[in-house]
């Protein structure tokens, strides 16, 4: 059995390669190959292409690529036409995969969509393309199944994957200690993105905010957990030049003892919340776009909240600040917060109790297995590989 995969974005790789692993421990002799990043290349995964290199958001982000994007399309194609996979896994990312699935459609290949799309949020309409190129739907999310099945989408709730990467993780717990140790003081985790562009939008928001709570809170410790290297180096120089006087520690692909270790947290929006909500920690949500995104994001976006731990509570369980020109109203709030959390309050407790109450019943594990599961017993019932018309 031969499984395509595209997954684009960093925690989608991260995802799909404890898929993989899970894929063979159930059946060894599964071949995998596709588009995706390092985390797949390492479970063995033949990469045609470093797709979560491409990992942007946003229309004026997107163009400058389209070329190279409409390239890699074609290069799928090919490899397709001349060896078939058994089914094609898409994995979030969906504006370039959209066009994967398409084209295993047309060459009569399943097509399963792990992580699908969140129409719900910002695209209900594009439900047709769903109905039209994708033969099942994995979801992560309860609510989020309910909407798929609603509109007639055969589709399956797994559980995120997320929780059983949390549950499984082997912490350097020396870390974690050390990160703890300082007797009287909080530590308060920034994390600036997993994308190049989020970190240079979002990150000289956060630096402010922090130069505001160390102005009235002097107990506080401060731990940038970054994704890659090269962004922390970006976060040295903005902080550089904001001529930032307190003391930041740098910390590179340890994000999770970061989360573990610290008291409370500031955040760029993204996945990582149901990590942050796996371990109990409180945070604050940012997420900095341009007036005429915020706009747009008005007219579009069909829920109440952006973040994924927000959305299972159904209420704003994690302050969320979505931030568009001049941001200093929202380093007010979002320090006044974070003051509040980092002083004597009881404030900070009870959010600590909201995020483990929410997450006893909400961060189950198991998802990653019952996926490959259903993805093998999905390729195993499907019928033999039928050419469509285009």
């Amino acid at each position: 059995m031969k499984i395509f995969f595209s997954a684009g974005e960093p925690s989608g790789d991260q995802h799909t390669a404890h898929l993989i692993a899970h894929l063979r421990q159930i059946r060894p002799d599964v071949a995998t190959e596709g588009f995706g990043g390092p985390a797949m290349q390492e479970q063995g995964c033949k990469l045609l292409f470093e797709l979560t290199t491409m990992a942007v958001m946003g229309i004026l982000r997107v163009l400058p690529m389209i070329r190279q994007f409409r390239q890699l399309v074609k290069k799928a194609e090919a490899h397709l036409d001349e060896s078939p996979p058994d089914a094609v896994v898409l994995v979030d990312f969906p504006g370039f995969n959209w066009w994967i699935a398409r084209a295993a459609r047309r060459r009569g290949i399943p097509v399963y969509y792990y992580l699908p799309p969140q129409l719900w949020a910002w695209a209900p309409w594009r439900i047709r393309k769903v109905r039209r190129d994708i033969d099942h739907v994995i979801c992560a999310l309860p609510f989020e199944y309910e909407w798929y099945k609603a509109r007639g989408v055969a589709c399956t709730w797994v559980g995120h994957p997320f929780f059983d990467e949390v549950a499984a993780a082997n912490l350097d717990e020396n870390l974690v200690n050390r990160l703890r140790s300082e007797s009287g003081k909080r530590t308060v985790a920034l994390l600036p993105g997993s994308r190049n562009h989020e970190v240079t939008a979002n990150f000289p928001v956060i630096l402010e905010v922090v130069r505001n709570v160390a102005a009235r809170v002097d107990n506080t410790r401060w731990v940038v957990g970054g994704f890659r290297e090269e962004q922390v180096d970006v976060c040295r120089q903005l902080e550089e030049a904001a001529d930032l006087s307190v003391p930041l520690e740098y910390l590179t692909a340890q994000t999770s003892e970061v989360i573990e270790a610290a008291d409370c947290c500031l955040m760029v929006s993204g996945s990582i919340s149901l990590e942050l909500l796996a371990r109990r920690t409180p945070g604050i949500v940012i997420y900095r776009i341009s007036r005429k995104a915020r706009v747009a994001a008005k007219l579009l976006m069909q829920c109440r909240f952006i973040t994924l731990t927000n959305l299972i509570a159904d209420e704003e369980l994690m302050p969320e600040f979505v931030s568009a020109g001049d941001p200093k109203s929202d380093i007010l709030a979002m320090a006044d917060q974070l003051a509040e959390w980092c002083s004597d309050s009881p404030a900070l407790s009870e959010a600590h109790q909201r995020m483990a109450q929410l997450a006893d019943h909400a961060a189950e594990t198991g998802a990653t297995e019952r996926a490959a599961e259903l993805i093998l017993e999905l390729c195993d019932t499907a019928p033999k590989h039928i050419r469509h018309a285009a």
